[in-house]
């Protein structure tokens, strides 16, 4: 399975949930996997607002914004370091 870099296609764009990090690296099937990876791992505010309580669709989430995010293919990462 390939290694998937996630990141804003807007550096800028309050919705990254990794301040200080760029980008997030993942394995995945292919492109659509791992942005669909990435949104079931942060969605942001997952479960709404008190006036729209609907999981998953709360502000700053990534969900159905397809173009907000640059999914590319990459290396496997180093190990982290302790």
């Amino acid at each position: 399975m390939p290694w998937y870099a996630v990141s804003p296609r807007d550096p800028a764009d309050p919705r990254w949930p990794l301040p200080g990090r760029e980008r997030i690296v993942l394995k995945a099937e292919g492109p659509e996997d791992a942005r669909a990876r990435f949104e079931e791992a942060y969605p942001s505010e997952p479960y709404g607002s008190p006036a729209v309580p609907v999981p998953n669709a709360g502000l700053g989430s990534f969900r159905g914004d397809p173009d907000a995010l640059n999914v590319e293919e990459t290396g496997e990462p180093p190990a982290p370091k302790e």
